[in-house]
């Protein structure tokens, strides 16, 4: 091999190197997008609507909004069909793609009151109200269908209240940020006229190792049929979509700001 054709060899792998680089430094901020239960874990379940597939379809939108409008932004999604996916294995996907920002897309339930309405948004804490505690339950009870779970979540029981005690002594540094972006997404759903139920805290296993600012959205009560049935159309969809959107834009807006103020210190 003549000189000429080894020189064209390590030009061509210089650029090469070169691109995937341009390519590795394109994304600034990275969200990751986590559509709750899903394959053989429904989630709750309305009259005609499943959880799991009102939350899917929402994470993909949301994803797309963000994907169409950000070119400095990469979307991950911890599901994009309808699996299962274990909740521990939900944070350790963020942690590993070393999110900015992690949302978990739900849909609430009560057992009593059908006529319970509204959205509200979790951040990681102890739960200080019986109600708190039951969509805590509610929302880690899908551990009982992994694999070995007593041992993967040191003998967690996701029905008993004396397990959530440990929530009291967790501390997270991103809460302070948690609660800006939570509060956005709450201010943005009454925006469009959605019921606003707060933020609250609960001790919420999905969020509980993810090691960057983190919600859980209850986007509304499927054991309301008329939230059901919002929930599960199209339009209902794109509207909650644009909602989540709308808030994710105000908290990259903050993050920049903080970021630059951060970086001239």
């Amino acid at each position: 091999m003549n000189r000429k054709s080894l020189l064209h060899i390590y030009l061509f792998i210089a650029f090469l190197f070169f691109s995937l680089s341009l390519q590795a430094e394109e994304y600034t901020f990275t969200v990751v997008i986590d559509a709750g239960h899903g394959g053989r874990d429904p989630g709750a379940i309305g009259a005609t609507a499943k959880e799991k597939d009102i939350n899917l379809a929402v994470a993909l939108k949301l994803g797309n909004l963000i994907e169409s409008k950000h070119s400095d932004v990469q979307v991950v999604y911890t599901r994009k069909r309808d699996v299962f996916v274990e909740l521990d294995e939900r944070a350790n996907i963020a942690n590993r793609n070393k999110a900015n920002l992690f949302i978990s897309i739900h849909a609430n339930a009560v057992v009593r009151g059908a006529r319970v309405t509204g959205t509200e948004t979790f951040t990681l804490g102890l739960a200080r109200s019986q109600e708190n505690l039951e969509v805590a339950m509610r929302e880690n009870s899908a551990i009982l269908l992994e694999d070995d779970y007593l041992q993967k979540y040191e003998g967690f029981d996701p029905n008993s209240s004396e397990s959530y005690i440990i929530f009291e002594f967790m501390q997270n540094k991103h809460m302070e940020q948690s609660i800006v972006f939570a509060s956005e997404i709450q201010k943005s759903f009454a925006a469009i006229g959605r019921g606003d139920r707060g933020v609250k805290q609960a001790g919420l296993l999905v969020l509980r190792k993810t090691g960057m600012p983190s919600v859980l959205v209850e986007l509304g009560f499927i054991t309301n049929r008329g939230e059901e049935q919002y929930m599960k159309s199209a339009e209902g969809q794109n509207r909650l979509a644009k909602s989540l959107y709308m808030a994710f834009l105000k908290y990259k807006q903050y993050y920049d700001r903080r970021k630059g103020t951060l970086s001239q210190r």
